[in-house]
């Protein structure tokens, strides 16, 4: 199936006949697969479906208008319009749908995402762009319903930003900004937050986007009337219509069953869109579908039989069909004839593609059937042995659990044997269970290229004329010589563009680089990430930020289900290198002051997460990450922005190490190990405790993600024996986390002579001003009598106990 999905302008009757049939294959095609697809999963041979039938047509209109360099940012139904620009055939249909692990063959996804879920190669094999603008885009799926929104603002803002900012390379990225961001979403998912933040993000900023709507009037078993004011988006969202005074939407509605009207329609918006750049609603109606949501349930439990009936009639392949043959296109006789053809190629790729997902089992079971053959035959328990190797020959369709789970149970029964045979099956095992783990886990981050891990550590120089500045004068001043160096740098947020950010961090840089790359947004937390994450993914190099670090929740489903899983669900092959910039720690008050640390190192995986000590860190942290290509956050100290720092000489080139811990103080008897604000107060701490003879060392994590990959904490432990992890999230918090990291991925136990401990925040937020942060976080007293009572408990007698 090679579609060629050209629109309908200037092209004779011939060829429009051509392009209708060559449309009703697809959508046939489609639609055969999708019911395929759903008896395949009955059947036990795939885990879950949910599939794209009764969108068809306008799917196939979307195909149509949808150009080179435009970007797809879309749900889980779009498998017709995948097939349209020919990225999707039946059988890599089914090798999604079985969740096969050869990208060659499932180039979606490598089975991590369930079928449905679809995304183009934007990268090469070596980590490098390809031309986006020589392919159809489309941004890898999530399946959060309405998660697919915010990104999709970032991809239109990209157009705007290579079109009216001068002095950036467009190659391979954008033409003139003329491309357009599709979304697609379905109309109870509108409902959603990230929709209407959207919604209303696009309509402010006047960006190239349009959103598609799939209306068939149900979310699951819910209609349309208990999801959308007037049982209708598009008369709900009327007043966003654009006219003559104020700019806002263009609001196109159409049927979903009528081809000539959708292509007609579809080409508009693209029009408007790509010309004009406004943002376009496009409300597709009265679509069905007709298998339910999804496996997992029937729609005929939900929907009237007069409902039904309605669905049956109105199919918008139905309606294809029969205006196909009214208008004299083709024959009934010739359509069935197209239809059985098609139904047998989609059965012939079916099981084509459950061969080929089968095969490397069925090769390694033969392997393995072997070794456990040879184990048994050496060993006191073969008849166990014995029993496991004819169950694994009983399994005609093994996957690969069933292989691991085999030979890892067989290996209980040759403990304490020394045979060849039990080496050789400890080595298969070893190896399958590395391959798999690779095959599941890898890309979590960049595995290839300039990796920011691997970015060599600059350090700032001084010289006799380093005058000492407020820490936000360094960060300023740094992002001037960063914007100048990287002319696809932007930065964006909450009073990031005339004032310069809350702090000044940004002072004047407005006036000197313009509007579109040091902007203002409004309050809007979920689509300033999404800006930033459809940016990136179309080159440019964004700096998101987030004005305090509790408003991060805002946006934490963006960040975790799509920033951090991007580079891991496309195994590799897109990329969106995001900063996000916030600040945080030591604040005062409920809604200022939370430390939400332990969430984010856990809900984050696949980003870097950095917590600077000062400014000076953090500006060097933000070089190191504009010479790699990876997404990270980074905090910021709040109160240390008119702290006197002096200031570095090579603004804009040193480089902070990212997964390195620095070392500020040496000691014998205790690590101390901390970040950020917390750790001016442990530095301060350290000295007073040498009044009474206790020489801490003092240690700063700074990048928590990824954490001492060096592994110098455990180095220190092997000088101290004794470790305080002091932080200011809650109990349980980041100190759990670095405490596994130290004490269980590090080995620290073994030096340790007394139990390691954490000091931490109160369970609760701190109360308003000063006495609520001293008595809700880890001060001074509270530091100092920790480090005392330690060292109490390990010698009493030369340290007696203080109260």
């Amino acid at each position: 199936m090679k579609p060629n999905p050209s629109t309908s302008n200037d092209i004779s009757f011939d060829d429009f006949k051509t392009q209708i049939l060559q449309d009703y294959e697809i959508a046939v095609t489609s639609r055969e697969c999708s019911l395929m697809g759903r008896r395949e999963v009955l059947s036990g041979k795939a885990k879950f479906g949910i599939f794209g039938d009764g969108k068809e047509l306008p799917q196939l209109a979307m195909a149509r208008a949808f150009q080179n360099g435009d970007f797809r940012s879309g749900y889980y139904r779009d498998q017709t319009f995948m097939m349209a620009l020919g990225y999707l055939d039946p059988k890599s249909f089914f090798h999604g749908l079985y969740a096969t692990t050869d990208l060659e063959k499932e180039p979606m996804s490598a089975g991590r995402q369930m079928g449905g879920h679809f995304g183009t190669h934007s990268l090469n094999e070596d980590g490098t762009w390809k031309n986006l603008t020589e392919q159809k885009n489309s941004s890898a799926d999530i399946s959060c319903t309405a998660g697919q929104m915010p990104r999709l603002l970032g991809l239109a803002q990209a157009s705007k930003i290579y079109r009216n900012v001068e002095g950036i390379e467009q190659s391979n990225f954008s033409n003139n900004g003329n491309e357009v961001a599709w979304g697609t979403i379905g109309n109870a998912s509108t409902s959603e937050g990230h929709f209407f933040e959207t919604l209303n993000a696009a309509g402010v900023m006047q960006v190239p986007m349009v959103i598609c709507i799939w209306d068939d009037e149900y979310g699951i078993s819910v209609p349309s009337e208990f999801h959308t004011t007037k049982g209708s988006i598009s008369e709900a969202l009327s007043g966003l219509q654009r006219d003559e005074e104020k700019n806002g939407f263009e609001i196109l509605k159409v049927h979903g069953w009528d081809y000539t009207a959708l292509i007609h329609t579809f080409e508009n918006a693209s029009d408007i869109a790509r010309e004009q750049h406004v943002p376009v609603i496009l409300h597709v109606t009265e679509l069905t579908q007709p298998q339910g949501h999804s496996t997992s349930g029937s729609h005929e439990r939900y929907k009237s039989s007069e409902r039904l009936e309605w669905e049956r009639e109105n199919d918008c392949n139905k309606r294809f069909r029969e205006w196909i043959i009214e208008n004299g296109i083709s024959t009934e006789e010739e359509l069935k004839k197209t239809e059985r053809e098609i139904k047998q190629k989609v059965r012939a790729a079916k099981k084509e593609a459950w061969t080929e997902f089968l095969s490397p089992q069925i090769q390694a079971k033969k392997v393995l059937v072997q070794l456990l053959d040879q184990a048994a035959s050496k060993s006191p328990n073969r008849a166990f042995i014995t029993k496991l190797k004819n169950d694994l020959i009983a399994i005609e369709e093994p996957l690969k659990k069933d292989l691991a789970t085999k030979s890892r149970k067989a290996l209980r029964y040759l403990l304490g044997e020394t045979s060849p045979e039990k080496k050789a099956l400890q080595q298969w095992v070893d190896n399958y269970i590395k391959n798999g783990e690779y095959e599941y886990g890898s890309h979590l981050y960049n595995e290839i290229g300039n990796k920011a891990t691997s970015i060599a550590p600059v350090p700032p120089i001084y010289s006799e004329d380093s005058e000492e500045v407020d820490g936000r004068v360094i960060l300023r001043d740094n992002f001037d010589k960063l914007f100048t160096k990287y002319p696809k740098a932007l930065v964006f947020g909450e009073d990031t563009g005339n004032i310069g950010d809350v702090n000044q961090g940004l002072e004047g840089l407005q006036k000197k680089f313009g509007k579109l790359r040091v902007a203002d947004t409004g309050i809007r937390e979920t689509t300033i990430i999404g800006q930033g994450i459809g940016m990136a993914l179309r080159g440019l190099r964004p700096i998101a930020e987030i004005q305090y670090l509790d408003y991060i929740l805002y946006a934490i489903q963006t960040l975790s289900d799509d920033l951090a899983t991007l580079m891991y669900r496309t195994v590799g092959k897109q990329k969106a290198p995001l900063i996000v910039r916030t600040r945080g720690h030591r604040l005062e008050g409920i809604w200022h002051s939370g430390s939400p640390m332990g969430g984010l190192v856990h809900l984050l995986r696949g980003m870097y997460i950095l917590a600077p000590r000062n400014m000076t860190q953090a500006a060097g942290f933000y070089n190191t990450l504009m010479k790699s290509d990876e997404p990270a956050l980074i905090i910021e100290s709040l109160n240390g922005y008119r702290l006197k720092e002096r200031k570095p000489d090579n603004l804009g080139e040193y480089c902070t190490p990212i997964g390195k811990v620095e070392t500020l103080k040496d000691g014998k008897d205790i690590t101390l190990l901390s970040y950020g604000s917390t750790l001016r107060i442990v530095e301060k701490v350290a000295q007073d405790l040498l009044e009474v003879g206790i020489d801490a060392e003092v240690i700063d994590a700074q990048s928590l993600l990824p954490f001492d990959l060096e592994h110098d904490v455990v180095k220190s432990l092997q000088k101290t024996n004794r470790l305080l992890v002091i932080d200011e999230d809650v109990p349980g918090g980041c100190s759990a986390y670095l405490m596994q990291e130290v004490v269980e991925k590090q080995e620290g136990y073994r030096y340790l002579d007394s139990k390691p401990q954490t000091l931490t925040a109160k369970a609760h937020r701190p109360a308003y001003a000063s006495d609520g942060d001293y008595f809700s976080k880890p001060n001074a007293e509270d530091i100092f009598e920790k480090v005392y009572h330690i060292m109490h408990e390990s010698d009493p007698q030369t340290y007696p106990a203080l109260r």
